[in-house]
């Protein structure tokens, strides 16, 4: 992406007025969007419907309201939005107190090497969510050893006006906070990150169930499915003033990739990551990219089989 100058992108950050009616945290009315590297028609809609029943966080998506859940479309290459060679699926629920979110990954030989929390787990083969708001996003890693990594990030043009700074949580002094602006793609329209590379999820439940064995080259395993519970109160500091839970009919941008430590053979382009919704970049710290998830209070099931 060709750098337009510092003038250029204050003017660009001048013009961002976020909808809470749209996808909140994401460059919506911006004259410029051609900048982003991905395109609004390339951005999957999922609608996400709400459950009663309780749900063990066991990592087999074993429930009726699993199997139910509409599954998303197969992930594609992150930066083509081409075709994978493995299948990879999530799906979304909620209820009053949780977020849910399920992820099924083919895998033919399970690996995992990674065990200690925020280790850097897309070293491994990984699955990560990506949860945005409007004044930041947060980023959860997780492979098959259930070894979690978790950053959250603020965008520099939002934190002081909207006092996140005053918050202790938040203090910029303290041990993991640093700069961030992005992997692949550095020109952001809204600039600059904060990154809280200290900070956990409040009440996050997590588990992994392995459909084969790790680290055996001897079988040939099915892969891994990975179950996630966030509180909703555990977006409170930093949602921006969001409903929680989600009012029916809210969209929040969300993230759902894959990444490998192997590519598929040539003739195959594989950049090794994969996405529900493609980036157009190597780099998944673009919420614009996100998937639009829908809460619906349908129950799960009535429209969905």
């Amino acid at each position: 992406m060709i750098y337009k100058g510092v003038l250029f992108a204050a003017l660009i950050i001048a013009c961002f007025i976020p909808d809470m009616n749209e996808s909140p945290g994401v460059v919506t009315n911006m004259q410029n969007l051609e900048t982003l590297p991905c395109q609004e028609k390339d951005v999957v809609h999922y609608t996400a419907h709400q459950i009663t029943e309780t749900l063990a966080i066991d990592g087999k998506l074993d429930e009726a309201a699993w199997k139910d859940a509409a599954r998303s479309p197969r992930f594609v290459d992150l930066i083509k939005g081409t075709p994978t060679h493995l299948d990879t699926k999530a799906a979304v629920l909620w209820d009053e107190k949780y977020l849910y979110v399920g992820f099924w990954i083919e895998e033919p030989n399970v690996k995992a090497t990674l065990t200690d929390r925020d280790a850097p787990v897309y070293r491994d083969n990984d699955v990560e969510l990506f949860i945005a708001g409007p004044d930041g996003y947060y980023e959860f890693e997780i492979n098959a050893y259930a070894t979690i990594y978790e950053v959250l990030f603020f965008w520099e043009e939002t934190f002081e006006k909207n006092g996140y700074s005053k918050l202790p949580e938040f203090d910029r002094t303290r041990e993991g906070v640093k700069p961030f602006n992005g992997v692949g793609y550095k020109s952001h329209p809204r600039g600059r990150r904060i990154g809280f590379w200290n900070w956990d999820y409040p009440g996050l439940l997590k588990a992994v169930h392995v459909d084969g064995t790790i680290n055996n080259d001897k079988d040939r395993d099915r892969g891994w499915t990975v179950e996630l519970a966030l509180p909703w109160a555990g977006f409170a500091t930093w949602n921006g003033g969001r409903s929680l839970p989600p009012h029916n009919g809210d969209v929040w941008r969300m993230d759902f990739s894959r990444f490998n430590t192997y590519k598929a053979p040539a003739p195959a382009h594989d950049s090794g990551g994969w996405a529900m919704s493609p980036h157009g970049v190597w780099d998944s710290h673009v919420p614009e990219c996100f998937t639009a998830v829908e809460f619906s209070k349908e129950p799960v099931g009535k429209t969905t089989k």
